[in-house]
This record gives C-alpha cells, sequence and structure tokens, in this order.
C-alpha cells in the first residue's frame, strides 16, 4: 500500500518507492528551474530491504509513491537458522521473517523477547527489541 506525493515535498530521512523497493532518502538535492525546463529533484535512497543505493531524477512537480508503514509488535517464540518465528501481540498470529543483518541487534534476538517490526510493500523486518 502506498500513496502518490509530489516529489518536492519529500525530505531527507523519508520512505520512497524506487522501483517497487521500499527505500529510505538520504540525499535530496533540488536544483533552479531553467531555460530549458522545470526544477529537477536528484535523491539518492538506500534500500529498506537490500541496503542498495538507488537514484531517482525527476521534475519537482512529478508524482512518487510513498509506502504506508505498519508499525508492530511481536513477540520472538523461535530462531531458527537464517530465520526467527514472530507472534504478532495483537493478531496473535504467528509468522517466520529472517533474522536482521545488524549483529548488535542479532544478538539481542532470543525466545521470549519482544520486538517492534515494520512492514512494508507485503514484507516485514524487525527493527529494534523493546
Amino acid at each position: 500500500m502506498s500513496k502518490p506525493v509530489d516529489l518536492g515535498s519529500i525530505k531527507v530521512g523519508q520512505y520512497i518507492l524506487v522501483d517497487d523497493e521500499p527505500c529510505r532518502v538520504v540525499e535530496y538535492e533540488k536544483s533552479k528551474p531553467g531555460k530549458h525546463g522545470s526544477a529537477k529533484a536528484r535523491i539518492v535512497a538506500m534500500g529498506f530491504f537490500t541496503e542498495q543505493k538507488r537514484n531517482v531524477v525527476s521534475p519537482v512537480d512529478a508524482k512518487i509513491e510513498v509506502p504506508i508503514i505498519e508499525k508492530r509488535t511481536g513477540q520472538i517464540i523461535t530462531t531458527m537458522g537464517e530465520n526467527v518465528q514472530i507472534m504478532d501481540l495483537e493478531s496473535y498470529e504467528t509468522f517466520e521473517m529472517p533474522l536482521p543483518k545488524d549483529d548488535e541487534l542479532r544478538s539481542k534476538l532470543e525466545s521470549g523477547i519482544e520486538v517492534e517490526y515494520w512492514k512494508l510493500s507485503g514484507r516485514s523486518k524487525i527493527i529494534r527489541t523493546k
């Protein structure tokens, strides 16, 4: 799920969809309108799931999709290799997701720990422990 927003209103730290991949904006630069057209925005964004750098260059008045982030809380049931099984604390459904790449966060994950996870574009990622 996402909503369209003007490219000129995007700020550093926001999330956008680039090639259907949610990305966090790390750089934003706007050029002035010249004799060859409208003002352009140059955006450098890092992939939320893949950590891949992506660039967007487009007119400021163009639309870009902003993902709707669902912030949820869950409890870890068990870790299985590179996956972790989580129970959502609101709906009590259980599901699996990959372990985070951050070593500091990964070391804190064990059975019974409550975590905050975000759901974007049909995928989930653990953000922090509670």
